[in-house]
């Protein structure tokens, strides 16, 4: 199953790609928003984006207003990674459509069972 993680750090994106390929995922990665929509629109879309809120050029919750509104997109489930862990921006981030919210620090724990929630491990 393909996975997309987009977040600027590069240690996050190291982390999360490799709690996804133990979990089974094929994962490419991305640095903003921007880079990561192109990567979505290209190739094999994929089930699953895991999406930092906070990053330059496109932030996450502009890229998940961008998926959310591509009707050739509608299959990409999207999970929120981010520091922001105020009830308001979590809310705000599911009131666009995010699929779930995993508040940073996190465990492979956590990540695997929000996974499951949404019907992907």
């Amino acid at each position: 199953m393909q996975a997309i993680v987009i977040d600027d750090s590069r240690a996050m994106r190291m982390i999360l790609s490799g709690i996804l390929r133990e979990l089974g995922f094929d994962v490419r990665e991305a640095a903003d928003g921007r880079e990561g929509l192109e990567r979505v629109r290209q190739g094999e879309l994929p089930r699953l984006a895991l999406v930092d809120w906070n990053m330059p050029e496109m932030n996450g919750l502009e890229f998940l207003r961008a998926v959310r509104a591509d009707p050739a997109l509608a299959g990409v489930r999207v999970v929120m990674v981010s520091t922001e862990t105020e009830m308001a921006q979590v809310s705000r981030a599911l009131d666009e459509g995010a699929d779930e919210y995993v508040m940073k620090p996190f465990s492979r724990d956590v990540l695997a069972e929000k996974l499951r929630l949404i019907g992907l491990v």
